[in-house]
């Protein structure tokens, strides 16, 4: 499979047209990728174009790859949310890392109340840069054509009153339900959010919170997982779920 590069400024594409990579992009494809002239790559722009094409030039500075087909993915219904909260040791961004390459369609960090790690001040607006570098990254290695958003961090009472409104899975390794159990109506275009605690795992009265506005308490199994394997499991079964796989 081609890798897969990002432009997001890119709005349209013809067959037999060009599209240059220039800066930082340019300097991955051909000094990390190690791509040549000749190497079929693909092009997008994170908003389900995508164009295949043939590395015309290669340069640190500007990369030109000659367009060979254009596509147009729709973006996926209903959407996947991860909801993970900051955790210590990088499990938090591990979760991230791994829930992009599975299919997630937009992260919201959480600061939960056991979160050993906080973003207090410039940390917050520094976090949410890692994370948003980590699903782009995350996003051209799994060669997807929408690119993920991470959004602004989240209190329980917004989690709570975003219940209210959509389909919020807590994952909870007491609870009686199983998330393999779960069943949606292809009709149902709601979000499905699903929450993700840190490495203590969700405070009752979160929990209690959550579920008091709407939201569903699921297990994945017997076993307990770690914050940083937890989501992305889930979304995998998720996946399955929604048809996806």
């Amino acid at each position: 499979m081609a890798n897969l590069y990002l432009r997001e400024e890119l709005a349209d594409a013809t067959v037999g047209g060009e599209v240059v990579l220039e800066g930082a992009e340019a300097k991955h494809m051909v000094s990390v990728s190690r791509t040549r002239t000749g190497d079929e790559v693909a092009v997008s722009n994170g908003r389900g174009l995508v164009v295949d094409g043939v590395v015309e030039a290669a340069e640190p500075a500007r990369a030109v790859v000659r367009v060979v087909a254009v596509r147009d993915i729709p973006a996926p219904s209903p959407r996947l949310v991860l909801v993970q909260a900051l955790a210590k040791g990088g499990r938090d961004e591990l979760a991230v890392q791994t829930a992009v390459e599975l299919g997630v369609d937009a992260i919201i960090p959480w600061q939960a109340a056991r979160s050993v790690s906080r973003w207090v001040g410039d940390k917050q607006r520094k976090g949410v840069e890692r994370w948003s570098s980590i699903v782009r990254e995350a996003t051209k290695q799994s060669v997807r054509a929408w690119l993920p958003t991470v959004e602004d961090p989240a209190t329980t009472a917004q989690l709570a009153l975003r219940a209210t409104t959509g389909r919020m899975l807590v994952l909870e390794p007491s609870a009686v339900v199983p998330l393999s159990g779960m069943r949606v109506e292809p009709s149902d275009t709601r979000d499905v959010v699903l929450v993700v605690g840190p490495e203590g795992g969700i405070a009752p009265e979160e929990s209690e919170r959550l579920v008091a506005a709407g939201a569903a308490s699921v297990r994945l199994g017997d076993s307990v997982l770690r914050t940083s394997s937890a989501g992305p499991a889930a979304i995998a079964v998720l996946n399955g779920i929604l048809g996806r796989w």
